[in-house]
């Protein structure tokens, strides 16, 4: 029988004298953003959230290409709030929410945790979408998690170590070959450090083989790389792409993913099969599934991708009390990143602080565009700020170290992943090149155990 725990806290509305409680699902940028905001307020948070860390999810490409170690893009969510004493982290994987009660439920490894609030944020994110494959995930991992990360410098790094022991050429070619799907800026880094990674790191560490033989190929169904940087920059990154020997094949479509390969079929329908036993999935993003529990709960829409559709100051309707924000919310047609995840968690803070302090409600929420980035290489990347500043190359690279170097949480984190980009960039060495049978296999397992555990 599963162990149930309640969390006793009283709250302002609730029991008598009690303090008013918000409780944030997620630690992403979403929710520590809106944690840390209510700092000084005369309220007590509590985050729920299925892992200790926060994670730097536009770095994650670097942990599995061995540039970075992942703890440099994931410091411990206690040890960014530990000096916020109003602030408390529970470790649980959120199962279910009663808008009615005002109770969070969340699953730990010890059974279950009812949370109750008064103010609730959910920041729960999104996950990988596979566009109903599911099954693609055995063989083609996706780029959402440390899990994903290291499972995936597991497989690239190991696909090198493999080939050095074959010596069938059309086998070895198998191991060498590197299929990224997807060409937004996920797939395009991913595919510019294989591609690097190949080429500069590990040309002379082997002696059966060539690391620069290998082949990287980039799929995407749409007709463009980075298409939401505009035709020019699109154009630019592709190029550059094509420079580093990256395949890039646009307008096809993945219709099969499985242990030795990748089934496709061109504009016109023609099928082909490209042999390969690495595989990224850098394609499509699928909200939480805690947006389809929400709508259901108040009556709120969602769209296409899974989001809950939120009211302008990010609430659901009939519930002031419920905010949703970031990945997993709906509004305006707001893209999915961390900036709107960032400005939304210190909007819904806000907006609670002043409910509290008597205060009118603020205006609804409006998205400060800070602009887009991708890195394709070393010393290049692409940019687009506003409506006027599209950069490509070394001016815009050097604005991505900028703005990833601020972002980071923590000066050691900043300390460190500087160091750790000079011995890349200026060196084209690789510090974190361990690879590990655990890693490759452990993230399917977990799957699987939790898949037990769910149907029993």
């Amino acid at each position: 029988m599963t162990d149930r725990v309640e969390e006793n806290q009283v709250a302002d509305g609730g029991v008598e004298g009690g303090r008013h409680r918000v409780v944030i699902i997620g630690s992403g940028f979403g929710g520590l953003f809106a944690a840390r905001t209510l700092k000084r307020a005369p309220v007590d948070v509590t985050v729920v959230a299925s892992t200790g860390h926060h994670l730097f999810q536009p770095l994650l490409y670097q942990v599995a290409t061995g540039v970075l170690s992942e703890g440099e893009i994931a410091p411990a969510t206690r040890e960014v709030l530990r000096r916020q004493d109003n602030a408390t982290v529970l470790l649980g994987h959120v199962t279910g929410i009663d808008v009615r009660r005002k109770e969070v439920v969340s699953r730990s490894p010890i059974g279950e945790t009812t949370t109750p609030y008064d103010s609730l944020i959910v920041a729960a994110g999104a996950g990988q979408s596979y566009f109903g494959n599911d099954h693609f995930a055995e063989f083609a991992p996706g780029m959402k998690s440390i899990d994903d990360a290291l499972e995936l410098r597991g497989r690239i790094f190991g696909a090198f170590e493999i080939a050095e022991l074959i010596e069938d050429p059309v086998e070895r070619e198998q191991w060498l070959t590197f299929v990224v799907v997807g060409a937004g800026p996920t797939g395009v880094e991913m595919a510019g450090q294989i591609a690097e990674l190949a080429s500069n790191t590990l040309d002379r560490d082997f002696r059966r083989v060539d690391p620069t033989t290998a082949k990287v190929i980039l799929l995407d169904a749409a007709p463009a790389v980075l298409g939401q940087f505009g035709d020019r920059l699109s154009t630019k990154a592709k190029q550059q792409l094509e420079r580093l020997g990256v395949d890039v094949r646009l307008n096809v479509k993945v219709v099969n993913v499985d242990s030795t390969g990748v089934e496709v079929t061109d504009a016109d329908g023609a099928p082909q099969r490209i042999t390969t036993r690495t595989k990224v999935w850098a394609a499509g993003v699928a909200a939480s599934p805690l947006a389809r529990l929400l709508a259901e709960q108040t009556g709120a829409g969602l769209d296409r991708a899974g989001r809950v559709k939120v009211r302008p100051d990010t609430t659901l309707p009939g519930h002031p009390e419920v905010f949703a924000i970031g990945d997993m919310m709906a509004l305006d047609n707001l893209p999915g990143v961390a900036q709107v995840a960032m400005q939304q968690g210190k909007y819904a803070a806000r907006t609670i602080v002043d409910r509290l302090a008597g205060k009118p409600d603020l205006p609804p929420f409006h998205y400060r565009d800070k602009g887009s980035m991708a890195t394709v290489s070393r010393f290049h990347a692409v940019a687009s700020v506003g409506t006027r500043v599209r950069l490509a190359g070394f001016v815009a690279w050097l604005m991505w170290l900028a703005v990833h170097i601020v972002y980071l949480i923590g000066f050691k984190n900043r300390v460190t992943t500087l160091l750790h980009w000079a011995v890349t960039f200026l060196g084209q060495a690789r510090s974190e090149r361990v690879a590990t049978e655990q890693q490759i296999f452990a993230r399917m397992a977990l799957q699987r155990d939790r898949g037990d555990a769910e149907r029993t």
